[in-house]
């Protein structure tokens, strides 16, 4: 699988060893920086060019997710739900990174560096990885509600306030 990563400042050492780790794992690792350490970088773009990569491997046909991370990976989240086709979730434990594959068909996981040891955040990320999404008919409806609203601003049939 492909695997896209960014990150900020914060979680640039953590990086480089997720990196290692994933193509120890036979993953292909697709880094979008930074490639060095700058405590005044700014994240956004790092984070929407992994999520753009995501989404284009995704709609050609690559297996492909993405993880990001910087301080509390809350900036990075947000960032990469900017792209239209992403669903990234925070994750903070094995059970969050899980639910994001299985209940959300999340395409990226986002995760503080500062928040977990180096294992913690391998976990989660290999949780994520090898989680299927559960195609249960609940969860695929509530996806696709949300590309819904992506695409045109509302949702047939629910009231979405203007």
């Amino acid at each position: 699988m492909r695997i896209h990563i960014a990150t900020d400042h914060a979680g640039l050492e953590l990086s480089q060893f997720l990196q290692d780790h994933l193509r120890a794992a036979g993953h292909d690792v697709v880094d979008h920086g930074p490639a060095e350490y700058d405590a005044l970088d700014d994240y956004p773009a790092f984070c929407i060019n992994a999520a753009k990569a995501v989404v284009r491997d995704q709609q050609a046909g690559v297996d492909a997710l993405g993880v990001v991370f910087g301080g509390s990976g809350n900036g990075e989240q947000i960032a990469a739900n900017k792209v239209v086709g992403v669903r990234a979730a925070l994750v903070w434990n094995l059970s969050t990174a899980q639910l994001a594959r299985q209940h959300n068909d999340a395409n990226v996981i986002s995760i503080g560096a500062r928040q977990h040891s180096t294992d913690e955040a391998v976990s989660f990320i290999d949780a994520f990885i090898a989680e299927p999404f559960s195609l249960e008919e609940r969860h695929a409806r509530r996806i696709a509600q949300l590309a819904e609203f992506e695409a045109t601003g509302t949702i047939a049939d629910k009231h979405v306030d203007a």
